[in-house]
């Protein structure tokens, strides 16, 4: 449950080419159509990390740029960090406190994941660092889109060009893969493990029908329930 009058917060993670942004625009867009039992439109905020202010994108462009290498492990935990409390004073908890929904690409698990498992970075390390970017916050749902490395490699591929995490190598990809499933595993109530090879469609089916039960009052007016 959430406090009253608050928004819902909802986190999409997985692998780089899992199908995160299409999922999240999907379920952004029929958000958006869905009427309230007092009938006002659902309104529905969608940001992503890092990058989701204007602090963010240099953020951005620091920790992807693939022709920069020399950002530690260290270093890069901390930006993360930096962007994600920005992150939360600008965007996330002023929608939210204005009861509005809040779709993110990314938020701490990513965290856990890419600088914790796939930079094997001391887990008390990562926790302060997310404790510390996160203040808080905690996702009232986190759609986990899970596909094999070689899956999202191919996808990448396919997109043109890697960033500088995205060209970390297979090992790299598995660990991060692993350590989603198990974050996964040990919070069930929170996460939603979806098969990322799915058709997109089907896909956002299962998020819908899942969301709806848990988040959607039995008179809401679903306007797109195609």
């Amino acid at each position: 449950m959430t406090p009253a009058g608050r928004g819902i917060f909802i986190t999409f993670e997985g692998p780089d080419g899992a199908g995160k942004t299409t999922q999240l625009n999907a379920l952004a867009t029929r958000l958006r159509k869905t009427r309230q039992s007092n009938g006002d439109l659902l309104q529905v905020v969608t940001t992503r990390e890092p990058g989701g202010t204007q602090t963010g994108k240099r953020i951005r462009s620091l920790l992807l740029d693939s022709s920069d290498a020399r950002i530690g492990p260290q270093a890069e935990l901390l930006l993360f960090a930096a962007d994600r409390a920005n992150h939360v004073d600008e965007v996330i908890r002023p929608a939210l406190d204005q009861g509005h929904w809040v779709l993110c690409d990314r938020f701490e698990d990513s965290t856990r994941a890419y600088q914790g498992a796939g930079r094997s970075l001391p887990s008390d390390v990562v926790d302060s660092a997310c404790r510390l970017g996160a203040q808080g916050m905690t996702p009232d749902l986190t759609l986990l889109l899970d596909v094999p490395p070689e899956v999202s490699a191919h996808r990448r591929n396919n997109r043109g060009g890697e960033d500088r995490m995205e060209s970390a190598g297979t090992e790299f990809h598995e660990s991060v893969r692993q350590e989603f499933l198990q974050l996964a595993a040990s919070n069930p109530q929170r996460f939603l493990v979806l098969d990322g090879t799915r058709h997109p469609t089907e896909i956002h089916h299962q998020v819908w029908i899942h969301l709806a039960s848990q988040f959607l009052s039995p008179d809401t007016d679903h306007l797109d329930l195609g």
